[in-house]
């Protein structure tokens, strides 16, 4: 246990697991919460939250994340910190900005608890915005190495935008997705081509439907082909107490590229935004060319950049 300093008031911090199902509620209640007073991409966005625990083929709780997630309470029991992997060797900081002096103890942690073996030895991954002066200053003290990769979160702001409705190409047609087997793997087949994968299932994709809080079916946009096929999916999931919308995922299958699909689903998915009062639209990606090039096409104008950092333990 530590003590912190919060204002003129000291406070003692205690940690534990990831215990229950009510631990998965609290961060997301946190991602939530914290928006607001947080810089954009700052905490993870609920959708992906809410992906990491149900877009899975068995969805039930699982006994390793009492492992793999700790957190970190106030003295009244307020969640203000949470660490959690999304893949091996990787660690997320899901943090109140205000407890920023906690932020070397999930550090610690994350170093005993989540590095993935390599032939270098044990590895830990952690991103970093440019604008996070304290947390790159924090990975470089601690021996982290930045990389050469970055990732990117756009914004865009809705409420001066006219968005007429968009006209997709001719022979497809724009529609939501449907609660059926049918749809999931379209969906499945979709998201296997576009990203060359081949793990995607119906099953996944179902349980995320039925038990994500934050999926909505209407907000699920797709380009449907000639043939019946999914030729592009965008995913769009609308923050209602901070109106904010997130897309995620954005894709189009090979053999329907450059078509503008994606681009036309998109802009349907910020008309969508728009009738349901969302101020901004936000969308990550990585260093590819070509979706940056979509998204600033789109109007995603306001970009933060960040970089994973490295260390060899």
């Amino acid at each position: 246990m530590m003590a912190h300093d919060s204002g003129n008031q000291k406070q003692r911090i205690k940690e534990r697991p990831f215990e229950s199902d009510d631990d998965y509620w609290r961060v997301h209640n946190l991602l939530i919460e914290m928006y607001p007073i947080t810089p954009t991409g700052f905490n993870w966005e609920i959708r992906r939250w809410d992906g990491w625990r149900y877009y899975k083929k068995d969805p039930s709780w699982n006994p390793l994340w009492e492992e793999l997630v700790h957190l970190w309470f106030a003295d009244d029991d307020k969640l203000v910190g949470a660490v959690h992997p999304e893949r091996s060797g990787e660690a997320h900081l899901e943090l109140h900005p205000y407890y920023r002096d906690i932020e070397e103890d999930m550090v610690a942690w994350a170093e005993v608890h989540l590095t993935k073996q390599t032939d270098e030895g044990p590895k830990l991954s952690i991103f970093a915005f440019e604008y996070d002066t304290p947390r790159c200053r924090l990975l470089e003290e601690r021996g982290y190495v930045k990389t050469s990769g970055w990732g990117v979160t756009r914004r865009l702001r809705l409420s001066n935008m006219h968005l007429p409705r968009p006209v997709l190409t001719e022979g497809y047609a724009l529609r939501s997705t449907r609660p059926d087997e049918g749809d999931y793997q379209r969906i499945a087949d979709v998201l296997n081509a576009s990203f060359g994968r081949d793990w995607h299932t119906t099953k996944e994709f179902a349980n995320f439907t039925r038990l994500s809080p934050s999926y909505r079916h209407d907000l699920n946009l797709v380009a449907e082909a000639p043939d019946g096929s999914f030729a592009a999916l965008v995913g769009v999931t609308y923050d209602e107490t901070n109106r904010r919308g997130i897309f995620e995922p954005v894709c189009t299958h090979p053999s329907h590229r450059r078509k503008g699909l994606a681009r036309t689903l998109m802009c349907e998915g910020l008309r969508w935004l728009k009738s349901l009062g969302a101020n901004d639209a936000y969308v990550e990606t990585g260093d590819d060319i070509p979706p940056n090039r979509l998204y600033e096409a789109v109007g995603f104008t306001e970009t933060y950049r960040g970089y994973t950092w490295q260390k060899v333990l």
